[in-house]
């Protein structure tokens, strides 16, 4: 992959997660991603704040093989981050403000936080519909990205939801994802898989327009 040209005020901690960073859209299949699986298309938006964290936001809708949309299936929403300790610059909790000295002023300043493998911990907590929350760890090394709950958040009615797993990586422009889920035994078996085409850039949807 060619290097990729960073926003001079893009925040330093969100140069790991650059090249997810603007509106994709796309169809995947549910289930292991047979022929015979259902179809469904999806719209994902990875957001620079201005904070320390990226916005996400996925839709995703039933669809005929065409990829004509039948009926909505279900949105995510949550909030992705390097995974480090906590200093006086950044937000919250609640409303309380950051310092106005950044903790990282530059990607080079960010580059101390990755590990021995080059990768750095990631972080990504992903609210669903019907009173469920996952608090994803995990690692993003260039293009790729893996992710594993450490935490499920149930209301009292929610579905069952052990946990799961997800994979991101970026193939020629494109974004492929895999979603597993986690049995009650520990089996992990897939749940859904996508390919998705960028429409619309980093800076177009960034929250600093």
């Amino acid at each position: 992959m060619a290097p990729m040209e960073l926003p001079t005020d893009l925040t330093p901690e969100l140069a790991p997660l650059y090249w997810l960073l603007g509106s994709w859209r796309g169809q995947g299949r549910l289930g292991s991603g047979e022929q015979d699986d259902p179809v469904f298309t999806q719209d994902v938006t990875f957001r620079d704040t201005g904070l320390e964290f990226v916005e996400y936001r996925a839709e995703t809708w039933l669809a005929d093989d065409a990829g004509t949309r039948l009926r909505p299936l279900s949105v995510e929403s949550g909030f992705w981050s390097l995974d480090r300790a906590r200093t006086d610059a950044d937000v919250g909790p609640g409303l309380d403000p950051a310092d106005v000295v950044p903790a990282y002023r530059s990607a080079g300043d960010v580059d101390q936080l990755a590990q021995q493998d080059g990768s750095f911990p990631i972080t990504a907590t992903i609210a669903h519909p019907g009173s469920l929350t996952e608090l994803y760890y995990g690692k993003i090394k260039g293009p790729q990205l893996q992710l594993a709950t450490d935490a499920v958040m149930r209301g009292e009615h929610a579905a069952e939801y052990p946990g799961a797993s997800r994979m991101f990586g970026l193939v020629n422009s494109q974004l492929f994802w895999r979603w597993d889920l986690r049995g009650a035994d520990g089996t992990m078996t897939p749940h859904a898989s996508a390919i998705l085409d960028r429409i619309a850039s980093a800076e177009e949807v960034s929250a600093r327009r």
